[in-house]
């Protein structure tokens, strides 16, 4: 029984044995204060199991996995042991995380390439109970996660992800290792959370500002901002003058893409 591949879904194989285990090696034991020495770990979208059958392997590991697929689940029912119980049909991006772990669990999985963004926006919304990711996705993705300030490719998610995770870029992965072979190449990286626990500033404006201003990514800040702009300079009650005067920061003159995490959160404070 094999699993036909559905576009739909996002689905491309891993075929290669070796890279599967390297995904799974990257995987570490963060979470030493648990009594029971195993560390809760969620696999998205196993597929065939091409990881699964090597996280099962791990002794630190009690495994849980999420499969949108029906056809995946089937065939994962038929080739692991053990998967009641452990195994849950159903859509990632709409399930209550904190009442499959109630306390902290780590994320793996080949991610599909048409959700990545979204699952990394649900694992921000659960940062305080996902200590570490690892996952494999579009290079492409995986270099604009990883990159600082400066870089062409910096943009909304490297800000919102390195404010809570440090992300490092692992290895990359040729299409050749996949059935069917994506027409990108694909990487692996992995998220750590870091030490941060309050940004030390509005948290839902810090989105926004990042939001927006790489909404315009080539203009100087003060163009993309001026909706936020203006909002403070109305409840500010602001002349003409004043406004000008605030404007005239420099940190409105630069790009997006050359502010860091701390600028941003700065940036928000000002906006505040």
């Amino acid at each position: 029984m094999e699993v036909r591949a559905k576009k739909a879904l996002g689905q491309h194989f891993l075929t290669d044995q070796r890279i599967a285990q390297d995904i799974v090696a990257a995987l570490r034991f963060l979470d030493s204060a648990r009594n029971d020495k195993k560390m809760d770990v969620l696999e998205v979208g196993p597929g065939m199991g091409v990881l699964t059958q090597y996280l099962l392997q791990r002794e630190d590991i009690d495994l849980k996995l999420v499969e949108i697929d029906g056809e995946s689940v089937d065939y994962l029912l038929t080739h692991f042991a053990g998967m009641q119980g452990r195994l849950l049909q159903a859509d990632f991006l709409r399930l209550k995380l904190e009442k499959i772990f109630p306390e902290r669990f780590s994320v793996i999985g080949n991610f599909p390439y048409n959700i990545s963004s979204q699952i990394f926006f649900k694992v921000l919304d659960y940062r305080e109970s996902i200590p570490e990711v690892v996952c494999m996705i579009q290079k492409e993705v995986a270099e604009r996660i990883a990159e600082g300030p400066g870089s062409k490719t910096y943009g909304i998610l490297s800000v919102l992800l390195q404010a809570w995770y440090d992300i490092e870029y692992l290895f990359s992965v040729g299409s050749g290792c996949f059935a069917p072979p994506p027409k990108v190449e694909s990487a692996v990286i992995r998220l750590t959370r870091n030490g941060r626990t309050d940004l030390g500033c509005d948290e839902s404006l810090f989105r926004a500002v990042v939001k927006t201003a790489f909404g315009q990514r080539r203009k100087m800040m003060r163009n993309p901002l001026k909706p936020l702009i203006a909002a403070k300079a109305a409840r500010e009650g602001w002349t003409d003058e004043e406004k000008a005067a605030f404007t005239a920061n420099p940190v409105f003159e630069r790009r997006p893409e050359t502010l860091s995490v701390e600028d941003f959160i700065d940036l928000t404070n000002l906006l505040t």
